[in-house]
């Protein structure tokens, strides 16, 4: 990446800092007035341009306008940004890196040059989504874990190591390492990035875009970043800016501490739970304040992690003393600190409370308010206060219990007689020879509906699962794993449980997933993990296992009774989603808890539980035990982060970072600069994308009649739409792999398959929680197929095939917040893939809206205050869509004609709001998508 002669200079404000022994060129802000108010995440975003300043995508107006910024005023200055690296994991990665050698070889059809293809940025990859909780509750469910995983995964390990080998500055941090985000903190994020140009040092602030949403956990250590989709990653890859809007920043000032019992991830949930309300969709939001000193970087970490949560694009804390002694507990080099404090000192880029930047929107919160919280049972935004919790699960219940199968509100006698005889008061012995009734499992069950389902195990013994059973208890993603406060607290909860006697329940199926290997480090010198392992808490894999969907199967005798019965049971997890149908098939409702609270809740074994009422067993006395009774001190977790934490541990385990173990350094790896591929592969298969693709694009054209793919609600989001988890027997996926041979024990997950088109569109709109109101009481992939009499129901995937032979354009209906959640590329994919043309909703959220964009596919919003429903649209409509040629002509129309033709003849006219917002994102719709766009450019000369 060039740097040293990319910027006109037309402020004068390349300087020379020196730090040390060593010399650097900056661009300094002072040389721009204005920039001396402005908020710190705004001020990297203006260093950014005066850095890159071209006088073509970037001039001198750009920056003035970003220094006479106003707070109060709504974005609409397009800038281009342009990130310093790029950082992936594996489920996204791989389709970045299939774009990527798909490119190459579009490039040298087209005759271009095939070296063009290279990543401009530095571009790293951590392999951390395809580790499966297959094996669990044992000493050995690491290593088989893996196993298993390479046994999987090993056609797509090899291809990224192809990668590594084929692209320049591309690096790949092999399985078994740790979650990309806390590997990203703890390794790769530079705080101030240097890049040599002709012989010179460029130092300049460290900024990312992510494959991942959560990318924006890197905000707390002062780096400016934040998850886009596949496709951007790649382009900005390649050297494209990402085009954005001047945002407007959301100040959230801190004070006060947090109180004794209370952790940092209720502190998450609370500051989710306030900015969802106040609305901070994209927006910047940034945390200052006295208060900001006496948060930790790993709570820093843990809200910026969040911020996908909330809605807004960063959620960042500025550089301070808090900073340089994070990185050097983590092990960055002396030379790197100075050059962090010189620099941000220099740039007016250190934290100062006294002086307080100006902000669009004002927000507080006094961490002495916080109180324990969990969150669910289907939103992270749904706080639920930890002592309201068991109420809260009450009436929430009724929602999944009594949706398609209605079970009255029953009494203690009746509970029993609906799976046993009345005259039956069978004794269930559990493996930790507790001894319970089955009369008993129904006690307190008045005001919700209870099924007490007898079940019996060889491993676990004999025990009774009822609705809001705890099936799954995961220490698990990178929100919390990388947070040594609750990891510790976590830890020293079990030492404090298994000293009372206490144990999990048997049918919760316990894991824990570290965010690195630091934490089990930490673990062996706290002495901890001996208790953690006695509640069934052993390690099963560094990496995302349950928060995305890599649960893995619950034990057989245990999904059997849920599915046979119908229970309503629950996963708790101290992960970031819980999105309904993402935890497990299995699981309908799923909570966010604190490490701590999810050890809690194996030991209580039911939602259906009061932490101060309810005690969680009882003490070789006899006498009961509550949770306070067990709840570790601040002092107690203070002091074992103090004894058992060592910059040693960081240095130790990154010192080979990129090398691997065995497994890896044994991939047998293909060599070249094009890849060879795989005809028979069912992991990685070239992509149509640039299939007949001309040099010069073809005019854009109206569409016109259109049927309606899928007629969606409010808060569908990318797990809506995008493949992930498990995929099931009987579905167009499951068939295309069959058909390619492959046994259904194989079929591993979406998120593996990644780098295979034919089975990320065979699992687009597939999510068994979809709810396709084309189709009454019908929830999963399925539509109806209106190339056939009667539109009778069909898989999604079938359908759209029948209409693309038919030549007959898609389009999409949705409600609010269409969109929300992960930034997958495949979910706008696996969308144009369809023959989706166009998605019409009543709002997006941005990164969706963006990604859409970036495949060819326009999105439109209902007029104000309108929505499908309230224009009678029920989806059997033909829908004509006139204006959208007017993007031929340079010009980008507020809003288009939609005409809907109903089955009677009748019509529906409204405008649809064009929400491409950007000239950028034009050119990208113009061309066909953002990858077709940077092809074009790379064969300029």
């Amino acid at each position: 990446m060039s740097t040293k002669n990319s910027s006109l200079n037309s402020f004068g404000a390349r300087d020379t800092l020196e730090v040390g022994d060593n010399n650097y060129e900056i661009y300094r802000l002072d040389a721009v007035p204005g920039t001396e108010k402005l908020p710190y995440s705004l001020k990297v975003l203006a260093e950014n341009l005066l850095r890159t300043e071209d006088g073509a995508n970037i001039t001198k107006d750009h920056i003035d306008a970003i220094a006479n910024w106003d707070p109060s005023a709504e974005p609409s200055i397009e800038i281009q940004f342009t990130p310093a690296r790029v950082v992936m994991q594996d489920f996204t990665g791989v389709p970045c890196i299939v774009d990527l050698a798909t490119m190459r070889e579009a490039v040298g059809d087209l005759g271009g040059d095939i070296d063009k293809v290279n990543p401009l940025a530095p571009a790293e990859l951590v392999i951390d989504h395809s580790v499966i909780v297959d094996v669990f509750g044992s000493a050995d469910a690491f290593e088989r874990n893996v196993d298993i995983e390479y046994e999987r995964n090993g056609e797509r390990y090899q291809f990224l190591r192809w990668g590594q080998g084929a692209f320049d500055d591309f690096k790949v941090v092999p399985p078994g390492t740790g979650i990309v985000h806390q590997v990203n903190i703890e390794y790769l994020a530079r705080t101030v990035m240097v890049r040599e140009s002709d012989g010179t040092k460029v130092a300049y602030p460290d900024t990312c875009v992510g494959t991942d949403s959560h990318t924006t956990m890197v905000n707390g250590l002062g780096v400016l970043g934040w998850g886009v989709g596949g496709i951007e990653a790649e382009a900005a890859m390649l050297g494209q800016p990402v085009s954005m809007l001047i945002p407007r920043v959301v100040g959230f000032k801190l004070t006060g501490e947090i109180k004794p019992g209370v952790t940092a991830t209720d502190v998450v949930l609370t500051v989710t739970d306030m900015l969802r309300k106040h609305g901070v969709v994209g927006k910047f939001v940034e945390f200052y304040g006295e208060g900001v000193a006496e948060v930790p970087l790993a709570n820093r970490a843990t809200l910026g992690n969040m911020s996908p949560e909330f809605g807004s694009t960063a959620a960042i804390f500025p550089i301070d003393e808090v900073t340089i002694d994070y990185l050097r507990l983590t092990g960055r080099d002396e030379d790197q600190l100075a050059l962090v404090e010189a620099y941000a000192k220099a740039q007016g880029m250190w934290h100062d409370p006294s002086r307080e930047p100006e902000f669009s929107e004002y927000l507080e919160l006094d961490l002495g308010d916080v109180v324990p919280s969990i969150a669910g049972p289907k939103r992270p935004q749904d706080r639920i206060e930890l002592s309201d919790a068991k109420n809260a699960f009450r009436k929430d219940i009724h929602n999944y219990v009594e949706e398609n199968h209605p079970a009255p509100e029953t009494k203690l006698d009746e509970a029993v007689d609906e799976s046993f005889p009345a005259s039956d008061s069978v004794s269930l012995s559990f493996a930790d020879d507790d001894a319970v009734d089955v009369a008993s499992a129904a006690n307190g069950s008045e005001g919700r509906p209870t099924k007490p389902v007898k079940v019996t195990s060889a491993e676990r013994g004999e025990f009774v699962l009822d609705h809001g059973a705890v099936v799954v208890a995961a220490i698990t993603s990178c929100t919390n794993t990388s947070n040594p406060s609750v990891m510790l607290g976590a830890a020293l909860l079990a030492r404090n449980a298994v000293e009372k006697g206490l144990s999990a329940k048997p049918w919760v199926k316990t894991s824990m997933a570290p965010g690195s290997q630091v934490v089990s480090d930490y673990y062996d010198k706290a002495g901890l993990w001996p208790y953690l392992e006695k509640l069934g808490f052993y390690l099963v894999g560094y990496g995302c296992t349950t928060c995305i969907g890599n649960t893995g199967p619950l034990p057989e005798e245990i999904s059997k009774a849920v599915n046979d019965e119908d229970l309503t049971v629950t996963a708790v997890l101290s992960g970031n989603r819980n999105f309904e149908g993402r935890i497990s098939p299995d699981v309908k409702m799923n909570y966010l808890a604190s490490p701590p609270l999810v050890i809690a809740y194996a030991l209580a074994g039911t939602m259906d539980f009061d932490f101060e009422a309810d005690p969680l067993g009882q003490d070789s006395d006899g006498n009961d035990v509550f949770l306070k009774d067990i709840w570790p001190s601040p002092k107690d977790i203070s002091d074992t982060i103090a004894s058992a934490i060592n910059q040693e541990m960081f240095t130790k385990n990154y010192a080979d970072v990129f090398k691997g173990d065995e497994r890896w350094r044994n991939l047998p790896t293909p060599e070249g600069k094009t890849f060879e591929w795989d005809s028979d592969s069912t992991y990685v298969r070239k992509p149509p994308y640039f299939d007949g693709m001309p040099a010069e694009p073809e005019p854009i054209s109206d569409i016109k009649g259109a049927r309606v793919l899928a007629l969606l609600g409010d808060s569908v989001t990318t797990d809506h739409i995008s493949p992930a988890g498990s995929i099931k027997k009987g579905t167009p996926a499951a068939q295309y792999l069959e058909a390619n041979g492959v046994e259904q024990k194989d079929f591993n997950s979406y998120g593996s398959r990644r780098g295979n088109h034919e089975v990320m569109i065979r699992g687009t709109f597939a999510n068994i929680r979809l709810r396709n109101q084309l189709l009454d009481d019908v929830s999963g992939g399925y539509t109806r197929d209106f190339t056939q009499d009667g539109g009778p129901q069909a898989f999604i995937y079938d359908a759209a095939q029948n209409y693309e032979k038919a030549g007959i354009p898609l389009v999409v209906l949705g409600g609010k917040e269409y969109g929300s959640g992960s930034s997958r590329d495949w979910a706008a994919k696996g969308t144009t893939l369809l023959g989706v043309r166009a998605v019409i909703a009543e709002s997006f959220e941005r990164i969706h809206r963006s990604n859409l964009i970036g495949m060819g596919v326009i999105p439109l919003q209902f007029p104000e205050g309108e929505s499908a429903a309230s224009l009678k649209l029920d989806g059997t409509e033909v829908f004509d869509i006139a204006g959208i040629e007017e993007l031929n002509n340079g010009k980008t129309p507020k809003t288009v004609k939609v005409t809907a033709k109903k089955e009677d003849g009748s019509k529906v006219e409204f405008d649809g709001v064009v929400r491409i917002d950007t000239p950028g994102e034009a050119d990208y719709y113009r061309n066909g998508g953002i990858l077709q766009f940077v092809l074009r450019n790379m064969l300029k000369p």
